[in-house]
């Protein structure tokens, strides 16, 4: 059988959601370990991304298949039991069985959080970048429409052996504050490149410093070139924050 699970976890002290030989460390290796205890065989979890050492999750997805039929809730139930405190599965259903959270993603969103007063909230400080500067967001929602739309992104990509299509479509960016020194972007695009959305919060943060112009997006892109691209803007301020299937699931 074939289950599709949606969880959230605390990345700062992970490796990342690729499993890895030289840790333990990792939001893979660690469902792989409970469901193969859970089974009583190896099994492979497919996420819907790869997301990077220190990178957070809201709505992450995953999908694995077990050989024995089990309610995917009490598998779900199984998960969280034993599983880190920081990571939490919070739905779990029996899918397709040609279902991949990957191949199968239609849409995903990612948010990035900045923090522009002198100090991160002692509470908060593990889930925003404390930049310490203001910014001039309407020049950043300037640059954003140059980047909104299909493009391609090469030049925002931290892969220099990057092989495959670098052209993928942003549908949207949002700038939202919810406080008056917090700011919060938000992507959403049909996928993203490796950095490529802390590769866009950086140069976009540069843009609201005023040591670039909104107009130099268009440039940027036409480049294909990442030392043309902004700043890599820090682990800490990512989330992965929802990915859609349509009419998949």
């Amino acid at each position: 059988m074939n289950i599709v699970i949606w969880l959230s976890y605390d990345g700062t002290r992970y490796d990342g959601w690729q499993k890895q030989e030289n840790t333990d460390k990792t939001i893979q290796g660690k469902l792989e370990a409970v469901l193969e205890r859970l089974s009583g065989a190896s099994v492979k979890v497919h996420g819907s991304g790869r997301t990077d050492s220190g990178v957070h999750a809201l709505g992450q997805v995953a999908n694995f298949h077990l050989e024995q039929e089990l309610e995917a809730g009490k598998v779900m139930e199984y998960l969280n039991r034993y599983l880190p405190e920081d990571i939490m599965v919070w739905n779990a259903q029996e899918a397709p069985e040609r279902f991949h959270s990957r191949l199968n993603a239609v849409r995903k969103t990612y948010r990035y959080q900045i923090e522009m007063g002198p100090k991160k909230d002692v509470f908060q400080r593990r889930y925003y970048y404390g930049l310490g500067q203001r910014l001039d967001i309407e020049k950043m929602k300037a640059a954003a429409v140059l980047l909104t739309g299909t493009h391609d992104f090469k030049s925002f990509c931290g892969s220099r052996r990057m092989k495959k299509s670098t052209v993928r479509t942003i549908e949207e960016i949002q700038f939202i504050q919810p406080e008056a020194l917090r700011l919060h972007i938000s992507f959403t695009g049909n996928g993203f490149l490796q950095q490529m959305v802390r590769i866009l919060a950086g140069t976009l943060m540069e843009v609201g410093l005023g040591k670039r112009r909104p107009e130099e997006m268009s440039r940027i892109l036409k480049a294909r070139n990442r030392r043309e691209a902004g700043f890599t803007a820090p682990s800490e301020g990512l989330f992965l924050e929802q990915v859609e299937y349509g009419d998949f699931l």
